[in-house]
């Protein structure tokens, strides 16, 4: 009976993932929950889960690779790409190897963040479509995961899984005999072959093209015959039943930024407003406003100057995401005002103020320049403009770095275990300042943290309860004549493709005591296995879904469902290829 539940509860699990529309930490606390009540977990061990080592180091690694960023090392680094030729390949090239590299040694999307407004920058300024350079760094991401401890939490589980079954976690460096040769592999591949087999889409030429946003932003002069005289702001809107958008107000040559929608207008005041060209004629008749002649005369205003546009890309964990500029009170709260929003190759022009946000959209935001870079980091989204260098960071390059590699000779001697020595490396970079304190919990991507410490106890329930070892003996069933190689490669599969709908840390989760008992039933060293199902895990590249740097891209390229087929089916192939042997040499 209890097999049945857990079964049944997978299913939910999968089903949920696939669907998309719960967040995939909210799934694993029903899954758990479930599992509670029907009493397969002891309510007393509910919560153990959250802290297993493997959550407390995916934290501790997520604050590091904050710090690193923080430190300047990266901007420098980009800096320094900013110097490539306009040779596509060598582009490709060089941003795929950084982004393999860094995320080797911080997560995967911080890793991915960094890099995006180069590869913007570096598309734009040689006149490249974007699409040629972002899946490749997506991609490049998850690549460069495979090839260490830290690179991704699925490793850091994998090792876990090993640490109950051995009684010793796999080493820092244990997954880099395998890992970079398939990193190497995949990014040769991305910067010869696969950049080519991307569709050539120019969604994100720079602001304005993206957006077309003069088209629809025009000035208007509250007039003495006007019959809004004396009106609120708030007003304008109900009155004239239009929809429109106010995005400033100028009165005495002085820009008046979100101004306040209980403001009353007066004569010769000149609102900005933002709406189309048939909405924009119903508005005037309906107020007797007039046009200003021109559409760069609020850019004169005093003030102005200090106004500026930017662009930003809705991250996972965003507070805003499933929620309007209404409901968030970007305006009133945050003093920007949202001027447009693309979702992966689609504009949005309309009705903007009822555009419920999701993972990936890519907003147009106005707002005061000496605050709009610390509001977009508060609303949990990503700048895609060139960011310039840090002052005051690159002189702890140094100091970020020593703390770094001292956290990894603690690791690799011995002398801490792994979640202790990184810990210690985040509290060091806390107190030497290298990460502001206020960022530190802002750093965590809390969602995967609650993903891991609920889904753990959902694993062992599904290993306690012998549906591991019921699923294990099916596959050992259907491959009864299979050579050891081709069992290898059918975990391998097999994980890579629900890494392609569910999120890989829950894959690992729910793979790696499956792969135990196919390993257990063959006879043969589980660390063969267990290693099969971190480099599966990592390499979610069919679908934008499946990992979230694929998600995050997929509006800044213009991609479509479709288009990470193209470069993701080969790449996973190449990788079974290669894979395979070399588990089979270096693990088996």
């Amino acid at each position: 009976m209890e097999q049945i539940i857990v079964f049944a509860t997978l299913f939910i699990v999968l089903v949920l993932f696939a669907w998309g529309r719960i967040r995939h930490d909210f799934v694993a606390l029903i899954a758990l929950f479930i599992l509670v009540i029907a009493g397969i977990v002891a309510p007393a061990d509910a919560f153990l889960g959250f802290g297993h080592p493997a959550v407390i180091t995916v934290a501790a690694v997520l604050i590091i690779g904050k710090g690193i960023e923080y430190s300047g090392l990266m901007d420098l680094l980009g800096k320094w790409m900013m110097k490539i030729g306009n040779n596509v390949t060598l582009q490709v090239l060089g941003l795929t190897a950084m982004t393999g590299i860094a995320s080797a040694f911080m997560n995967n999307v911080g890793a991915l963040a960094i890099m995006m407004p180069i590869a913007i920058h570096l598309a734009r300024k040689s006149s490249n479509p974007p699409s040629y350079f972002l899946m490749p760094i997506a991609f490049a991401s998850l690549l460069g995961g495979m090839t260490t401890l830290i690179g991704t939490p699925p490793n850091i589980i994998a090792s876990s899984f090993r640490m109950n079954e051995f009684g010793t976690p796999f080493q820092l460096f244990d997954f880099a005999p395998v890992g970079v040769i398939v990193l190497v592999a995949g990014i040769l591949f991305i910067s010869l072959i696969g950049w080519r087999l991307l569709p050539k889409r120019s969604a994100e030429k720079s602001e304005k093209d993206l957006f077309n946003i003069d088209d629809y932003i025009t000035e208007v002069r509250v007039t003495a015959r006007s019959k809004m005289e004396n009106s609120l702001i708030e007003n304008l809107k109900k009155s004239t039943k239009t929809d429109i958008q106010i995005l400033g107000l100028i009165r005495h040559n002085e820009r008046i930024h979100a101004p306040d929608p209980k403001e009353e207008l007066k004569v010769d005041d000149i609102i900005i407003i933002e709406t189309d060209a048939d909405e924009l004629s119903n508005f005037l008749d309906s107020t007797g406003f007039e046009l200003v002649g021109g559409k760069t005369l609020y850019k004169e205003a005093g003030g102005s100057e200090y106004i500026t546009t930017t662009e930003a890309i809705v991250m996972a964990d965003s507070p805003i995401v499933g929620q309007t500029a209404t409901s968030s009170q970007m305006r009133t709260r945050f003093e920007v005002n949202l001027l447009a929003v693309a979702r992966r190759e689609t504009k949005i022009h309309r009705r903007l103020d009822q555009i419920i946000f999701r993972t990936g959209d890519v907003l147009l935001l106005q707002g005061k320049a000496n605050t709009v870079d610390e509001v977009i980091k508060t609303i949990g989204c990503l700048p895609l403009a060139r960011r310039g260098l840090r002052l005051g960071y690159q002189k702890k390059i140094l100091l970020t770095m020593s703390i770094f590699i001292a956290s990894i000779l603690l690791v690799v001697f011995d002398l801490l275990e792994v979640q202790v020595a990184f810990s210690l490396a985040a509290v060091t970079m806390i107190l030497s300042g290298i990460l502001p304190l206020k960022d530190v919990y802002t750093s965590i991507d809390w969602p995967v943290i609650v993903l891991l410490g609920a889904m753990m106890p959902v694993g062992f329930a599904l290993e306690t309860s012998g549906g591991a070892a019921a699923i294990g003996s099916q596959i050992l069933h259907i491959g009864t004549s299979f050579p050891t190689w081709a069992m290898i490669a059918i975990v391998l599969i097999i994980t890579m493709t629900l890494s392609d709908v569910i999120n890989n840390a829950a894959t690992v989760v729910l793979m790696a005591p499956i792969a135990l008992n196919v390993a257990h039933g063959l006879g043969v060293n589980s660390d063969a296995f267990i290693m099969a199902v971190a480099i599966g895990a990592s390499c979610a590249f069919l679908t934008p879904i499946g990992h979230q740097s694929n998600t995050l891209v997929m509006g800044p390229g213009g991609y479509r469902f479709t288009d990470y087929w193209r470069m993701g089916l080969p790449l996973e192939i190449i990788i079974i290829i290669i894979s395979v042997p070399l588990i089979m040499f270096f693990w088996l």
